[in-house]
């Protein structure tokens, strides 16, 4: 079977219909069967095997586990509802996620194609101007007694360099493309490189607060089904095997909570929150809210986790027409003013 991970698109559409069916009293085995004899190739020979494994005695996040195309936070929260008794609501939740990240993959890719056009024509001209034109200028000025000099003899030593080393340069690019092409095309390849990314930076700057979002809202999932802080809290830990520094945040506040810490100093000296939700979380708790609380915070560090995002993706178009357009004037201006000074004097 096909071990890609499915796309957010698939996972929202399933997750949405699952809790439908659910909600409308169908079984967990009749409910995938359904969906199975209306979905396409791509997933209904998938959704039948968990339907012949549901039908066997297994729970639906094991047989979504047992596919290996479910990323861990869908079985990991799925298998929160299970033990919480609120499937349907925890689907219902994964549906709300993948929808708005989907959303947001489809903004960032739209927001990221232009910018990445601009600078392949961009370095496309700079390479032109410093290989071609460049030593046109130079012979210009060979002929008129002079010589590029300065930042535009750097720069002409730059081109010629360039020009020696071009067939290398140019398997170094073809290279590059194939593995940008691969990222896109191929969910497997690119969930190896994202997964050791995440092993090695996975929880700092915006990933730091997209990961607070997961955790808040599988906290909220078995706060709201009456679970004890500390268990939601265990529970939360084995939605993030994929990014090791959180889960140790996780185990970390749990350790604090067993000793008899506060909830929001256990939370905020563990980093498994920040300080802000910690103490709402604490004042929503002492109001017999505690549920309702986590709920709150964890619908605002999902927009603030987006929202980083997006700020984040909108910078990049104004730096690379900031970056590109200085390196086009450097070189315009180093050929043509000393151009223009020969000129005065001859003229």
């Amino acid at each position: 079977m096909d071990k890609n991970i499915i796309s957010h698109e698939a996972i929202s559409s399933l997750c949405l219909e699952l809790s439908m069916l659910f909600h409308a009293g169908v079984g967990t085995g009749d409910a995938l069967t359904l969906l199975a004899e209306e979905s396409d190739k791509a997933y209904g020979p998938m959704l039948a095997a968990m339907a012949d494994q549901v039908d066997c005695g297994a729970s639906l996040s094991a047989a979504m586990k047992e596919t290996g195309r479910f990323p861990v936070y869908v079985c990991g929260l799925v298998e929160v509802g299970e033990r919480a008794g609120r499937t349907e609501e925890a689907l219902a939740a994964l549906a709300r996620y993948y929808e708005g990240r989907a959303r947001l993959d489809r903004r960032i890719k739209s927001a990221l194609l232009y910018p990445a056009v601009m600078l392949l024509l961009m370095l496309v001209v700079i390479a032109v101007l410093l290989v071609r034109v460049l030593p046109i200028f130079n012979d210009v000025y060979a002929s008129l007694g002079g010589r590029l000099t300065g930042v535009a003899g750097g720069l002409l030593a730059l081109g010629q360099v360039l020009d020696g080393a071009m067939p290398v340069l140019w398997v170094v690019l073809a290279a590059l493309v194939a593995l940008l092409a691969a990222f896109a095309a191929l969910p497997a390849f690119r969930e190896k490189v994202t997964g050791l990314w995440r092993g090695s930076r996975g929880d700092k700057g915006i990933a730091r607060k997209m990961n607070d979002a997961r955790l808040a809202q599988a906290l909220a999932m078995g706060m709201a089904s009456g679970m004890p802080l500390e268990e939601a809290v265990e529970l939360a830990s084995g939605l993030m095997e994929d990014v090791p520094q959180a889960k140790a945040r996780c185990l970390d506040c749990r350790a604090r909570l067993d000793r008899g810490e506060r909830v929001s100093t256990a939370m905020k000296d563990s980093g498994l929150l920040p300080a802000g939700p910690c103490r709402l979380l604490e004042l929503g708790q002492r109001g017999g809210a505690g549920d309702s609380a986590m709920e709150k915070i964890a619908a605002g560090l999902s927009e603030d986790s987006e929202l980083a995002l997006e700020e984040q993706v909108s910078r990049v178009e104004p730096a690379l027409v900031l970056v590109c357009s200085i390196l086009v004037g450097l070189i315009l201006l180093s050929v043509m003013l000393p151009l223009m000074h020969i000129m005065s004097a001859i003229g």
